[in-house]
């Protein structure tokens, strides 16, 4: 079962701002983009159809905490880490480091609580157990690698 797994990207110059570091709003897109990754990992999409139900996963809280500026051409690594799996959410924490040859600095930390909803073009939606199909797949990290990667 997976409870991490790990990604990285370059910044383009569009994500920088008129100072040439990464706007802010930008991390939110590396999260997002990374726990699309994680899926695709494991062989699902954040929007798919499992069993005949359409399914989805909206935000229900996020964060970011940033410690260090990063700019054009920076290379980040970004770690998900699965910090609780409920029925029918999931609470992520990404670490986004810089990738250098000599150290990997966090430059950012985040929070995504996200919840499985069953998609209904007419009624909109309505929240539902994550599939077991998917749910099997993923585990809360263990209370030492959250420590970790707090750091």
């Amino acid at each position: 079962m997976a409870y991490t797994f790990k990604m990285k990207k370059r910044v383009e110059f569009s994500e920088t701002d008129m100072a040439g570091i990464v706007h802010f709003s930008n991390f939110f897109r590396y999260m997002e983009m990374t726990e699309h990754a994680f899926f695709r990992s494991l062989g699902y999409s954040v929007h798919a159809e499992i069993d005949g139900v359409n399914y989805g996963w909206p935000r229900v809280s996020v964060s970011c905490d940033y410690r260090k500026p990063v700019r054009f051409e920076d290379e980040l690594e970004i770690e998900l880490l699965i910090v609780e799996k409920k029925a029918k959410a999931i609470e992520y924490r990404f670490v986004l480091r810089q990738v250098l040859a000599d150290s990997n600095p966090i430059v950012a930390i985040g929070t995504i609580v996200t919840v499985c909803v069953a998609m209904d073009g007419e009624d909109g939606m309505k929240s539902m157990p994550i599939p077991e199909a998917l749910a099997s797949l993923i585990e809360a990290a263990p209370a030492e690698v959250l420590r970790g990667g707090m750091l």
